[in-house]
């Protein structure tokens, strides 16, 4: 792995130590390129892009994406975010009053305030089963998960990857239990394509979604939805424009309904294939494989440092490119500020609930001298007794 050159590649700021990809990503120079040359096209001939070739350059995105997740490209739209995927879902699933969607208390933020939105709306209830921390081990999450489980729950809703505790969670497991008592399974992966080996096929969701933008260095505001063909005339778009009625039906109502929305720049969708093929270039499979193991073998330092647990083993099965350490502090705001702004040190500091987790996400341009840097900005930070002084318990649920 040629760190230098890919460290080069990237157009983050040099002066700061980035910790933080897991929240937007960060999309490198050649990716970035063909992104303008989609745009520079838009702009030359826009009824040409937009109206003529745009769906075909759609598909050919759509189809290397497919391939790189596990499923036809036939079964997903492409759409900016996760979080607008969730709603596409959650409007459309039929609620009725007193039925119920199993989640956790682990879930994104935004995806949770749109579940229980909608649950609102109809009378239903969005369940966030708590989850014991630290997990032990899969067999154990997934018998704490079901426990969630009543006569009215209609479908479960999941993270492969959360968001705040930074957990890959047994999602294949979790759909499998739940396809055995016919509920419907919705998968949230905004951090799962380009960070971990992704096969939809094999989860053997319903609905799954993802962004690229992350962890797959697509340009900003790149997403997709995969629904399961059986089900995709169920779920209408958010905003209903040409597909609907089209006079030129494709042969896809689920494509021609979620692709057709109006006058809008869908540059950032087509920089797919070229983030894949920048991915195999650079070997990535190797790169996460590095990051992977910079991630662990830091872990406890960070734990020991918070007077904390690691939230799950320490294994490929658990923890990812990603780590977030328990803290306990009156303002993570204030916390966050004071990395940036004192050690520009770019990290989030999240609330979940009432706990608090403090996450470093490393990539290909990471080395072990930020996380050093970012290690005895705490030692002083916690040494003044202000923002870092107090720990959670351990064996707490979260």
């Amino acid at each position: 792995m040629n760190t230098a050159k890919i460290k080069r590649d990237f157009l983050l700021d040099p002066q700061v130590t980035f910790l933080n990809f897991g929240s937007f990503g960060a999309c490198p120079k050649p990716v970035f390129e063909d992104y303008q040359i989609w745009q520079r096209e838009l702009e030359y001939e826009p009824v040409q892009f937009i109206a003529v070739n745009g769906p075909g350059y759609l598909k050919t995105s759509r189809d290397a994406l497919g391939k790189y997740v596990g499923c036809s490209g036939d079964d997903l739209v492409y759409v900016t975010n996760p979080s607008y995927a969730v709603n596409i879902v959650a409007k459309n699933l039929g609620l009725k009053k007193g039925d119920e969607i199993l989640s956790t208390n682990i879930e994104y933020g935004a995806c949770d305030r749109a579940l229980n939105y909608y649950c609102r709306q109809a009378g239903a209830k969005y369940v966030r089963q708590p989850i014991r921390l630290p997990i032990k081990d899969k067999n154990e999450f997934v018998t704490n998960f079901f426990e969630g489980l009543t006569e009215r729950t209609k479908a479960i809703f999941i993270s492969h990857i959360t968001s705040t505790t930074g957990l890959i969670l047994p999602v294949k497991e979790i759909c499998e239990r739940a396809k055995e008592k016919g509920l419907i399974t919705i998968v949230d992966g905004a951090h799962v394509p380009g960070h971990i080996p992704l096969n939809i096929a094999e989860i053997k969701a319903d609905i799954y979604t993802g962004a690229c933008h992350k962890w797959m260095l697509t340009a900003k505001g790149c997403s997709f939805l995969y629904i399961k063909k059986e089900l995709q005339n169920q779920f209408d778009p958010l905003v209903v424009s040409w597909g609907y009625e089209s006079v030129a039906p494709s042969h896809s109502q689920f494509l021609d309904y979620h692709q057709m929305q109006g006058t809008r720049d869908f540059s950032a969708f087509l920089t797919v294939p070229r983030a894949i093929e920048y991915m195999r270039e650079n070997n990535w499979e190797q790169v996460a494989a590095t990051c992977r193991k910079l991630v662990r073998d830091n872990a406890q330092r960070f734990c020991e440092l918070a007077g904390s647990d690691p939230l799950a083993p320490l294994t490929d099965e658990f923890i990812g490119q990603m780590f977030s350490i328990p803290i306990l502090t009156v303002a993570p705001e204030l916390l966050q500020q004071q990395l940036f702004n004192q050690y520009k040190i770019e990290i989030p500091v999240m609330r979940q609930d009432d706990k608090v987790f403090l996450r470093y996400s490393i990539n290909a341009f990471n080395s072990q001298e930020d996380l050093d840097k970012l290690y005895n900005a705490l030692k002083e930070i916690k040494a003044e007794g202000k923002l870092f002084s107090r720990f959670p318990k351990k064996e707490q649920a979260v």
